[in-house]
């Protein structure tokens, strides 16, 4: 089941990763999506319909595919970062870094020492991944992959100490919500020409800081410009956004 190269060395290798956004706690879906062509696949708890149980079944399915297993926790829930690992995700995505103490705790649930403080217990894990134990922990610190969101103005504001904080991946910009508390909660405006102008600065800091940079894209002209600005993990595409499309799609052939 293991999806090799890993997502940590695509991205390093500068390769450009879409993903797919699951909200539904169905895990077959997931398995379609990766089935589909998606690289990987991103389960989402924090706005989606995923629990815990829908996100271990969720992991599985998508490695089964063959596509890398990701999943945004809700706020805060660190706890939840490190069960995701354990059950053999390659990347959280964090929503609502917004210090390096939110970087901080987060690199903590993320990385064994000296790095991190996650305690031991990735057996489901190491299992998908054909490894030992011990070699998983040889490799995890490199291999799993922590990515703090970026948005707010605080968040903007700290961005250089957040991508100094070590063990620290990179940044996942999540334009809705920045174009939300940009405009003090008047509008939600994310291909905006200020938050894509923002968007572009956040990512060149990221690339130059050695970090990875990562965007959640509503549209094809977004995901094409966030490809141009230097982010190489781009979500596009929601689960149940495309279901939607699709029926609709399908039944318009009987007009």
């Amino acid at each position: 089941m293991t999806a090799a190269p890993t997502l940590a060395a695509r991205l390093r290798a500068d390769e450009t990763v879409v993903t797919a956004w699951s909200t539904l706690a169905v895990p077959i879906l997931a398995e379609l999506l990766g089935r589909a062509g998606y690289r990987a696949v991103t389960l989402d708890m924090q706005h989606g319909a995923h629990d815990i149980a829908s996100v271990r079944d969720g992991i599985t399915a998508t490695r089964l595919s063959g596509a890398h297993a990701v999943v945004r926790p809700p706020v805060d829930d660190f706890a939840t970062v490190s069960r995701a690992f354990d059950l053999g995700a390659e990347a959280v995505i964090m929503p609502m870094v917004n210090s390096v103490e939110d970087a901080l705790a987060l690199v903590g649930a993320t990385k064994y020492p000296p790095i991190g403080t996650r305690s031991w217990g990735p057996h489901r894990a190491a299992m998908l991944q054909g490894m030992t134990p011990p070699d998983y922990l040889a490799s995890a610190n490199a291999e799993t992959v922590a990515l703090a969101m970026i948005e707010t103005p605080a968040a903007v504001e700290a961005l250089d100490e957040i991508l100094a904080v070590d063990g620290l991946d990179g940044i996942f910009v999540g334009p809705g919500d920045l174009s939300l508390t940009l405009s003090d909660g008047k509008a939600v405006t994310p291909s905006s020409e200020t938050v894509q102008a923002m968007a572009a600065d956040i990512a060149a800091r990221t690339r130059a800081a050695g970090k990875f940079a990562g965007a959640f894209c509503n549209t094809a002209e977004d995901a094409r410009a966030a490809r141009d600005m230097g982010f190489r993990f781009i979500a596009h595409g929601v689960e149940m956004s495309l279901l939607l499309d699709a029926a609709a799609a399908k039944l318009a052939e009987l007009d």
